[in-house]
């Protein structure tokens, strides 16, 4: 993997941070108020199981006071159902991320969809920049977190509109283990986090974002903070 490159300002004074409540997407929230960037920070309601997520993004954005706009697109839900992560009939899968067991979790053109609404936000609102978080470890599965995804998009919004918005992934090509260890940097606290594809009480810690949340946790040497569901997670920790 490569390494996280330095926070550096560039000309972006105002970015739209992609924020699903989620490690990276927190990470990648502070990072850009750290560049000392005007943040506003946007989450979408598609239909996930794991909706619970946007109740941690609207926790965090209130302490935080900065603005946060939840849109709603269940109404694409029928376009997009055919994933584990929108469909609670099919089973969630569990394991480590894999093609065989996690492709499951792949809904479609998701990327595309929301990186499209945000790049549209940021235009409205006279931003220069949009910010999500993409991670090396999403390549082996996800083709939307694929560098030649981010620089495809990046150049479309580039051109699509009257004025160019930046697609900014600070952490393309670094591991999720990588991004913990910027934030707890940081100072972060990921207790204000919601990883799990379960919409539970308690994350189940089986599932494979759980997973890779704890073995994230496990490379920094660190305790995960938020409570799991099953006592093979804590012995992850």
């Amino acid at each position: 993997m490569s390494s996280i490159p330095p926070v550096a300002a560039d000309k972006a004074t105002t970015t739209v941070v992609i924020y699903s409540g989620g490690m990276d997407s927190f990470t990648v929230l502070h990072r850009a108020l750290s560049e000392g960037l005007t943040v506003h920070a946007l989450s979408f309601d598609y239909g996930q199981r794991h909706a619970r997520e946007l109740d941690t993004a609207r926790q965090v954005c209130a302490s935080l006071g900065l603005p946060h706009q939840v849109v709603d697109i269940r109404a694409i839900h029928g376009l997009i159902d055919n994933s584990a992560l929108t469909d609670p009939e099919q089973a969630m899968p569990e394991g480590d991320y894999d093609t065989d067991n996690l492709r499951a979790t792949v809904v479609p053109n998701r990327n595309m969809i929301l990186l499209s609404l945000a790049i549209a936000k940021a235009v409205n609102i006279g931003a220069e920049r949009v910010d999500y978080g993409a991670h090396g470890g999403d390549h082996v599965l996800y083709p939307d977190c694929r560098p030649e995804f981010v620089e495809a998009m990046n150049h479309v919004a580039g051109i699509a509109n009257f004025e160019p918005v930046q697609l900014h992934a600070p952490y393309l090509t670094v591991s999720k283990a990588d991004i913990l260890r910027e934030g707890l940097a940081m100072g972060l606290d990921y207790r204000h986090t919601w990883t799990c594809y379960e919409g539970r009480e308690l994350a189940c810690g089986v599932c494979g974002s759980c997973r890779e949340r704890l073995a994230a946790f496990a490379a920094n040497g660190v305790t995960d903070p938020l409570a799991y569901s099953v006592d093979n997670a804590a012995g992850q920790r």
